[in-house]
C-alpha cells in the first residue's frame, strides 16, 4: 500500500498560487459584455419580483434579453471564426 505522502509530489506538481492565470483573464474579458449583458437581465428581473411589471418593466426585459442573445451570438460567431481560421473551402 502507497502512503499518501508518496502521491504528494504528484498531485502537487503544480503549486496553486490562488490568482488567475493569463489565459483565464483573457477568457474572462472576453465574456465579459456577455456577464455585463446578464447581469443588465437579472436587474430587470429582481425589480418585477415583488410587483406585477409595469409595461415599461417589460420592455426593459425584453430589451435585456435581446442584448444577451446578441452578445451571445457575437461571441459564438467570434469563436467559430478563432476556431476555423480561413473561411470555408
Amino acid at each position: 500500500m502507497k502512503s499518501i505522502a508518496a502521491l504528494q509530489a504528484i498531485v502537487m506538481a503544480t503549486p496553486f498560487d490562488g490568482e488567475p492565470s493569463n489565459a483565464e483573464l483573457d477568457a474572462i474579458e472576453t465574456e465579459m459584455p456577455l456577464i455585463l449583458a446578464d447581469v443588465d437581465l437579472l436587474d430587470a428581473q429582481i425589480m418585477t419580483i415583488d410587483r406585477t411589471p409595469t409595461e415599461l418593466d417589460q420592455q426593459r426585459i425584453r430589451r435585456a434579453r435581446r442584448r444577451v442573445l446578441a452578445v451571445r451570438r457575437d461571441l459564438a460567431n467570434r469563436t467559430a471564426a478563432v476556431a476555423a481560421p480561413g473561411g470555408a473551402a
